[in-house]
């Protein structure tokens, strides 16, 4: 038992000198080394700071027009990015045409905007980057009147049944509505017959419609939207099927062809009382491209989370994707998609980690140039020490050489003394380590040998004769 209490006596006494010796140690590496730490920290905070700087906590996405449904899609947005103590401020503007131009526009403070695909010519802008499409915008056409066959609105030859002599709404200009009913109407050939076309808002279409001042309307908006439902549920409005959609498709590359089985809007009503085909566009997520990756990361994680659910013609984890990639995609999203965001995400605040997903972006590829740094301080650190003996062992040959030019001087025996506990007094404030323990010592005993000559009145270098130059 006493053997046993011994040694873990022995044991504990053993950790703590070990302890004790390496607290020394890096304390007096601390006191050596701090120049060469500061500097490679003063380094690793500037790459921090300016080649990887901090999220920043406020962002201005453009939405649309007043009560739309971007509008409502951005509260959803700026809702999900509150949560992450971010700030989503919404910028309320004329439509697709006026998001756009706000996001060329590089003095404009808006990062973020909704645009349907089709409004923005590839070749036409730059600056901008696409986050994916999140969601699709069916095109709609409602009628009023007689319902008539879906072969009598086609345009023939430059000619249309229905459409010669009608009022039609193609929404207003620098909308997406107005955008992709141009495009409908250049590759059918609708344009050049005798239409009029008026370009009425969302609501004021609507309400135009179903009182009978106009006698169609384009509208390019979700199934959910307050416009599309309030056409939807009135039996006096009819809905065209895009009977030629896969030609429409194959013209316009970025259209997509949604099916509508008979009865889907309306069992009670049985409407449509047939399966159609609808044409629809997809909106796209616009960024800056000097957005920072985490806002990027931030805002697929909010497509995913809010449009990613599924919906009356979307399924579930189909957006966002890259369906329309006219607009050259962001690397960020391109990484999300294959990798989605880091797991850390999900169980600490955002803010938390970003701040640790920085520091690993950072501190991996310094600690590459850093490594052989630190690698290289012991080697330092000897060198030093070797330098401090190597001085004193000079300045030690020094006094031994005034001694054997000059010779010895009993009367200065006095000031020799003092001079070796000068050299000694520094020798005793050399902090060395243990594997320079032996230069250590052995100065310290070269000092010695002389001043002990030196107390029994001996000159150490009497006997030796004097070298002749001139051999």
């Amino acid at each position: 038992m006493g053997s046993f209490k011994q040694n873990v006596q022995e044991t504990f006494l053993g950790i703590s000198e070990a302890v004790q010796e390496w607290w020394s140690d890096f304390t007096q590496f601390l006191e050596e080394a701090w120049p060469l730490l500061l500097l490679m920290l003063v380094i690793l905070m500037g790459i921090w700071w300016y080649a990887d700087p901090p999220p920043p906590r406020h962002v201005v996405m453009a939405t649309g027009s007043p009560g739309g449904s971007y509008e409502a899609l951005g509260k959803k947005y700026a809702d999900y990015f509150a949560t992450k103590g971010v700030v989503l401020e919404l910028a309320a503007t004329e439509g697709a045409q006026d998001n756009l131009n706000r996001l060329i526009d590089r003095n404009d403070a808006v990062q973020a905007a909704f645009v349907q695909a089709g409004v923005a010519h590839p070749k036409k802008v730059s600056g901008i980057q696409t986050l994916g499409a999140i969601a699709y915008d069916p095109i709609w056409f409602f009628y009023r009147g007689q319902e008539v066959k879906s072969s009598d609105l086609e345009v023939i030859r430059g000619h249309s049944k229905f459409f010669h002599g009608r009022t039609v709404s193609i929404g207003v200009e620098g909308s997406g509505t107005y955008a992709q009913a141009t495009h409908i109407l250049r590759a059918s050939g609708l344009d050049k017959t005798n239409v009029q076309f008026v370009h009425l808002p969302g609501e004021k279409a609507v309400a135009a419609l179903q009182s009978g001042q106009i006698d169609g309307a384009f509208i390019v908006d979700s199934y959910e939207a307050n416009n599309v439902q309030t056409l939807l549920k009135d039996p006096k409005l009819h809905l065209v099927t895009f009977k030629r959609a896969e030609a429409f498709a194959k013209e316009i590359p970025y259209f997509h062809i949604l099916s509508v089985p008979e009865g889907a809007f309306s069992l009670e009503r049985n409407f449509p009382n047939q399966d159609i085909k609808l044409l629809a566009t997809t909106t796209n997520l616009l960024i800056d491209d000097r957005m920072h990756p985490a806002i990027q990361f931030l805002f697929m994680e909010a497509a995913r989370d809010i449009n990613g659910k599924a919906s009356f013609f979307s399924r579930r984890g189909e957006f966002p994707s890259f369906k329309d990639s006219l607009l050259p995609e962001s690397p960020v999203a391109i990484h999300y998609e294959k990798n989605s965001y880091p797991l850390l995400m999900a169980y600490v605040p955002f803010w938390l980690a970003e701040l640790i997903n920085r520091l690993i972006f950072i501190l991996l590829p310094f600690c590459v140039v850093a490594y052989p740094l630190l690698q290289a301080l012991p080697g330092y650190r000897k060198k030093r020490m070797q330098n401090k003996i190597i001085r004193l062992y000079g300045e030690l040959k020094e006094f031994e050489q005034q001694l054997l030019l000059e010779g010895y001087r009993p009367e200065q025996r006095d000031e020799y003394l003092r001079k070796l506990n000068q050299l000694e007094y520094q020798a005793l404030n050399i902090k060395v380590s243990k594997s320079m323990a032996s230069d250590y010592y052995a100065l310290r005993s070269s000092i010695d040998y002389v001043r002990n000559c030196l107390d029994k009145g001996v000159n150490p270098y009497q006997f030796q004769e004097p070298v002749d130059p001139d051999l």
